[in-house]
């Protein structure tokens, strides 16, 4: 039997794979630690080829109606829903998500394409009231939405499906062209999703791939034909890569530390079980999962039983079983950095009531309490697989743990309580907020974005398609 070398991993530019002569970065799975691909970086050749193309895709095709971008969007989102489970197994291979959440995730990919088709056919400007001036009488004016041309889209790991086509379906719809650069580990998927959508009919060129790290990723930001960049990534990576890419639209998406608050009056049983799913499903890699969890104080013991319990029932093991909830997170080093803010936690006095394990790759849950608010655990996010509970008395103090953090993309708040809920709706320092649903609960159709160090923009099927237009006005002299 003759075993096949792993495959080289180069760009994909205006419908074909490109050759680069770049450095050579080597792709380990985390789910056998074995080489899974070598990936070639493009560099700033290599983007500039892409970039070049896309401009030329969008120069050909700036004239595309409303009803040609819909009908390029349904086939695309045909081709994902058809390929589906080829790409669901890419992305246990290449990340380790377990298979189950990994098909979920190519199903609502190709469901947000069908989204986007269906939203671009209400993509209207406004009449202005230009009369409503003493010098406008005799005057007419109105906006419309029109595409910047070139926009450049860097996405994760974590969810390499999705994330893309979050940036590609609002991109294509508001009639731009489009060049990713994918996380080396979501390159696989970035490459086999732009075959597809080229091969169902979306014009070559307008979503191009390029491969690479850090050096393609800044070379593509700063390029002076992207006219508008969507990031989705850590705050440190997204403020990197605002600098580099100067005075341009730049709508980001970045870190988090999500807090979950549980009053003692919400369903403590359902809260826990929610907020379990919230933070250790996708091992938890997830910008919204579930880190710190805020409980008032005559229910924390309750809590703590339903949440311990709930952690444990779910299952830590290979990516292939359809029973798995956590596979492995993404690398060694991703492994080794979460159990080092879970031991810096315990050497600072916390304690751990579900102590986590680490096996390579695989880490199981963790449950902390008694963590002091200057740990890592507390300050920083995770990214992984541990979460703490913090007591508190009052409303009050729940809102000042919840905003003692730089970040604040999404939180939640369990209560019966509607005045409680308006509460914190009104000071709660986040972006998004749900009420009696944890903070990894999303649905595609509102605004999702981040206040403070999380970001600026906002994500959602329309909302992306705004973010990524931008307002013309015209006005007329009768």
């Amino acid at each position: 039997m003759t075993i096949q070398p792993p495959p080289s991993l180069t760009s994909f530019i205006g419908g074909a794979t490109k050759a680069h002569d770049g450095t050579i970065l080597e792709l380990i799975r985390p789910t056998d630690g074995r080489i899974g691909a070598r990936l070639v970086e493009a560099g700033e050749r290599g983007v500039a080829a892409a970039v070049a193309d896309a401009a030329r895709a969008f120069r050909e095709n700036r004239r595309s109606t409303l009803h040609q971008r819909s009908q390029w969007l349904r086939a695309m989102a045909a081709a994902l829903a058809n390929a589906a489970e080829d790409l669901a197994l890419i992305v246990c291979q290449d990340v380790g998500k377990p298979i189950r959440p990994a098909r979920f995730e190519a199903k609502r990919g190709a469901e947000f394409l069908e989204a986007c088709a269906a939203s671009v056919l209400h993509l209207a400007g406004e009449m202005v009231p230009v009369d409503a001036a003493p010098l406008g009488a005799g005057h007419l004016g109105f906006t419309r939405r029109v595409p910047y041309g070139v926009v450049g889209a860097i996405t994760p790991f974590n969810a390499p499906i999705n994330l893309l086509v979050q940036k590609v379906g609002p991109a294509i719809a508001a009639g731009n062209a489009i060049v990713a650069k994918p996380a080396p580990a979501g390159t696989r998927s970035a490459l086999a999703l732009a075959r597809l959508f080229t091969d169902a009919g979306l014009p070559k060129g307008l979503f191009n791939v390029i491969t690479g790290d850090k050096a393609s990723a800044l070379a593509l930001v700063s390029h002076r034909d992207v006219r508008a960049v969507t990031f989705t990534g850590g705050t440190d990576a997204g403020e990197a890569l605002m600098r580099s890419a100067g005075n341009k639209k730049f709508v980001a998406e970045l870190g988090s530390n999500a807090a979950n608050i549980v009053m003692g009056d919400a369903d403590i049983a359902e809260a826990a079980a929610k907020i379990a799913a919230a933070a250790f499903e996708a091992s938890g890699q997830q910008c919204i999962s579930a880190q710190r969890v805020l409980v008032q104080r005559p229910a924390v013991e309750k809590f703590l039983d339903a949440f311990i319990a709930a952690a444990k029932k779910l299952k830590v093991g290979p990516v292939e079983d359809t029973a798995t909830d956590i596979g492995p997170v993404v690398h060694i080093g991703a492994a080794e950095r979460i159990m080092s803010m879970y031991e810096d936690a315990i050497a600072r006095g916390g304690r751990a009531v579900l102590e986590p394990t680490c096996n390579g790759c695989f880490v199981s849950p963790g449950i902390l309490v008694d963590v002091p608010l200057d740990s890592r655990l507390w300050r920083e996010e995770v990214f992984g697989p541990l979460a703490l509970v913090q007591p508190f008395d009052n409303t009050e103090e729940a809102l000042t743990l919840a905003n003692d953090s730089p970040f604040g993309l999404q939180g939640a708040v369990f209560t019966r309580d509607i005045a409680t809920a308006m509460r914190f709706s009104e000071d709660f320092e986040v972006g998004s907020l749900w009420v009696n649903e944890a903070s990894r609960f999303r649905l595609d159709m509102y605004p999702f974005g981040g206040m403070k160090s999380s970001g600026t923009g906002r994500e959602g099927v329309r909302y992306a398609i705004e973010e990524l237009s931008q307002i013309k006005f015209t006005g007329l002299k009768f």
